[in-house]
Order: C-alpha cells, then structure tokens, then sequence
C-alpha cells in the first residue's frame, strides 16, 4: 500500500533535486492508497508523515476498520454465509421449503463445504462432491435438488461481493446426469496396456506408449514425424501440433492438419516414452513422403519424415489400422470396447487416480477447457473421505501417552 508525497514529484530537476507539484504548500501532504472492505480501491490524506505511516500499517496488518471487514471476509465459512442466506430468505417460503431446505443443507451441503472458506470452493471441489453422490447411488432428482441448493447460495455470494465468480457455473449438470457421455466406457488396467505392447508388432510399440504414456489421439500419432519438430528430446518436450488425415475427394490422399479441436500444444515427454521414440527411429526408421500441410492455414507440401508406416512403408488409413487394431485386441485379450482412444482414457484416469491436479490433466490432454475434463474423468478423482474413527484414535493414544510414568516415577 504506498504513500504518496503529494507536495512533490517523483522525478529529480538536473541538480538531482525533487521537483515540487502543482500541490506544493497546499493540503495535506501525504496520501495513503489501500482496499477498503468492499475491495474497492480508496486513498486517505494525512498532514503528516508519521500519521501516513501508522494507517499504512494498520491497513496492511488488517487492525483499520476500513478493511476489517475485507478481512473477515476473505475467512467467512460456507456454513456461516449459509446461515445468514437462509435466515434472511427463509421468512417467505412456504412450510414445506422450511423444512426441506435446512434438511438438505445439514445433511449433504454443510459436511462437504461447511468447513471452507466460502472463497476457497472451486470447481474441482463442486465435481468432486458430485461424483461422491453418483458412486453413492443417490437419485438423479435428489443430485439435481442438492446442486441447484449449491448453486443458488453460491449466486447470492457473488451478488453480495462475497466470492468473484460461482464455481457452479462451470457444471454441465445436465450432461453429467445423462451419464457423462464423455465419460469412457471402459479403460485398460495397467497389464492390459502392457500386455497389448506385447503384441504388437515391433514397428507399432511406440505407437502405442505415445498413446498411453502421452494420451496422444491416433491421428496425433500417425502424424508424428522424426526430427525436433514434434520430438525434443533435448528439453524434455512433445510438440502435438498436427495429425494425419486422409481424404481423397480435397487433397488427394493423405495430408497434415491440426489436431482434433485445435487442441494443439506442448506437453512433457515422458522419459519412458523417449526411449521408446528413439528405439523406434534407431531399429524401425521413419519414411519420407511429399504432404500437403495445412497446419498453418495455408496450403503447402512439404518432405514429412513420417514415424509410423505398414510393413511395406505405406501410409495408415483408417480401414487398414482398424483390421491391425482388431488382430492386437484379440491378442491381447481385450474387450470390443477397446479402441486406440482407450491408452489416452488410460493416460488420464492414471494421472487423476494418482492425485494430479485437474487443471495439469487438462494441459496434458489439450483440453479446451477444465469442464471438459473433469466431466469426462470425474469418476477417478481421488476420495478424500474422513477415515472412520480417527479422532478416536488420535485422542486414545495421547491418553495413554500422558498415563505413561515419567523418567523421574521410574526412579523414585
């Protein structure tokens, strides 16, 4: 928060003294800028510097009444607003919303949010909790009547200036209660996917770590083509910034365009993945072709050194993949379920079972945005359940510790 001396300017005169302003001699001379309560941003004047000086300090440690509040704020409980929300609406409902809304409120809002700081529930937690009352088996009516609970009390927040934004309104309820269409059918364990790079021939086994150690989308990975241009290994990098596509009434054949979505980007490179990519190059080698490109809007062909071919160095279509793919999954013993989609649903449920972040699970798998995500992978976010009878425990054993004889008892 600084202080402003308003009798003279920041810049210095040739001599290296401070000029003064317009304001010289007149007024109060120092100015303190801070954030009142209400976030706003608000200036108080002082004659002198000492006084300056003391408001500062009282603004930035939260003492001034004219930020307390902000303060209290920024620490207000779900349950707290909750509470005020209620009993300055619940003089106009009806018996039956009396009783329904604190029913509803006690029961499945307040042991999930009631501890948290109003401004701390994002997204994330929303999804989470959601999740939670759909593995729980709870009705779709009663998840719809708990969320809209939610999302109400989170609007009044945002009116009242209490949070920023209402985390709700990035839920797609509707789509989540339609059975997460998004969401995959079925996702191969771990000795699935490794069963499956089993037998797969040799000049395919890249191929399938870049979409289960990656999440890369088939065509991402038949685009793949030697050189630093989508491999780094230098920095660590895969650059996913084109797919191979086939059509042959617009470029006649196969050409390069973005990924899916325009979901291009730059993402790690799993050392495992590495060494896979380099094997690949080193014992199978790319092959050159002549690609139309479009990846960058215009039209162009160019020499594509490309990672993945047949036996006979040709180029994949989707019918000549799928008959390969088909031969794979029966060899590995996998369901018709089972598709090249199924390595990046592993990819992804694998980093979010395992406590990634959402938004960093977004990155890796150029979502548009987090929504997508969470709605596609919400079933394996981790539980955070409170483990049965753990205040108990922890109370047991500092009691016995505490009837433990000290040093001093042993001796005498």
């Amino acid at each position: 928060m600084p202080i402003d001396d308003l009798w003279y300017l920041t810049k210095r005169g040739p001599d290296k003294k401070r000029l003064p302003s317009k304001r010289h001699g007149r007024g109060k001379r120092w100015r303190v800028r801070y954030t009142d309560a209400a976030g706003e941003p608000r200036e108080k004047l002082f004659e002198r510097k000492v006084d300056a000086d003391a408001f500062d300090l009282e603004c930035r440690s939260g003492v001034a009444a004219e930020v307390k509040a902000k303060r209290e704020t920024d620490r207000l409980t779900f349950a707290e607003y909750a509470q005020r929300w209620r009993e300055s609406r619940e003089s106009g409902w009806a018996t039956e919303t009396r009783r329904r809304i604190p029913q509803n409120l006690r029961k499945h809002l307040l042991p999930v949010f009631g501890a948290k700081a109003i401004r701390s529930i994002n997204l994330t937690d929303v999804m989470a909790w959601l999740s939670r009352l759909l593995d729980n088996g709870t009705p779709k009516s009663s998840v719809s009547l708990y969320f809209g609970l939610l999302k109400t009390i989170m609007n009044a927040a945002v009116i009242d200036k209490v949070i920023a934004d209402n985390p709700c309104n990035g839920v797609n309820l509707a789509q989540i209660l339609r059975g997460l269409s998004r969401a995959p059918k079925w996702v191969p364990t771990e000795d699935q996917v490794l069963k499956l790079a089993e037998v797969v021939p040799r000049r395919f086994r890249a191929a399938i770590w870049l979409g289960a150690g990656e999440g890369l989308r088939l065509g991402e990975v038949l685009g793949m083509e030697a050189g630093s241009r989508c491999v780094d290994y230098d920095h660590g990098e895969l650059h996913v910034i084109q797919q191979l596509r086939h059509s042959p009434e617009h470029f006649g054949g196969f050409y390069l365009s973005t990924p899916k979505s325009g979901s291009v980007g730059t993402v790690d490179l799993d050392a495992v993945v590495a060494e896979e990519l380099a094997a690949h190059v080193s014992d199978v080698g790319p092959v050159e072709f002549e690609l139309p490109d479009i990846t960058t809007g215009e039209r162009l062909t160019r020499p594509v050194a490309v990672l993945f071919t047949s036996s006979r160095g040709k180029l994949l279509n989707d019918t000549y993949w799928s008959q390969l793919w088909a031969e794979w999954r029966e060899a590995a013993g996998w369901p018709k379920e089972g598709t090249f989609h199924s390595l990046r649903h592993f990819f992804a449920t694998t980093l979010m079972s395992n406590g990634v972040e959402p938004q960093e699970v977004q990155k890796a798998l150029r979502h548009a945005n987090l929504r997508i995500t969470l709605e596609t992978y919400v079933h394996w976010l981790p539980k955070k359940d409170r483990p049965r009878g753990l205040v108990g425990s922890l109370l047991r054993q500092a009691d016995g510790k505490r009837r433990e004889p000290s040093a001093d008892q042993v001796r005498s």
